[in-house]
C-alpha cells in the first residue's frame, strides 16, 4: 500500500472500529511512499491526521513495507518489536492496543 492508500485504510477503519480511551499515537513511516501521521483518540472516537502530533503518547517509527505486513497480518506487533522492525517510544501500554489498530 502507498501512504495514500495507509491513510485512507486508517480512517476507514476507526470510523468503523474507533479505539477505546483518549491517546494520540503517532506514526512515522521511512522509505518511499513513506510519511508522517497520527491517530487522535478522544473518549472513543478517532480520527486521522497527516503530519506531526504535538505531545503524542505513543510514537510507532517503522518502514513502509513492514506497516504493510502488520496491516495484512504477516507480522504481530511483538514479533515486529523484537526484531528491531518497529521502534516504539513513549506510553507501552498503548503499544499493546497497536494489533487491533493496524490488523
Amino acid at each position: 500500500m502507498t501512504y495514500e492508500e495507509i491513510l485512507q485504510g486508517l480512517k476507514k477503519k476507526v470510523a468503523e472500529d474507533p479505539l477505546e480511551g483518549t491517546a494520540v499515537y503517532q506514526f512515522r513511516l521511512s522509505g518511499e511512499e513513506g510519511g508522517d501521521f497520527y491517530v487522535d483518540v478522544v473518549e472513543g472516537k478517532s480520527q486521522v491526521h497527516e503530519g506531526l502530533a504535538e505531545e503524542p503518547h505513543l510514537t510507532v517509527s517503522m518502514t513502509v513495507g513492514d506497516f504493510n505486513a502488520l496491516a495484512e497480518g504477516k507480522m504481530s506487533t511483538t514479533s515486529a518489536f523484537f526484531s528491531g522492525k518497529i521502534k516504539i517510544k513513549g506510553d507501552m501500554s498503548l503499544a499493546l492496543k497497536l494489533q487491533g489498530l493496524l490488523g
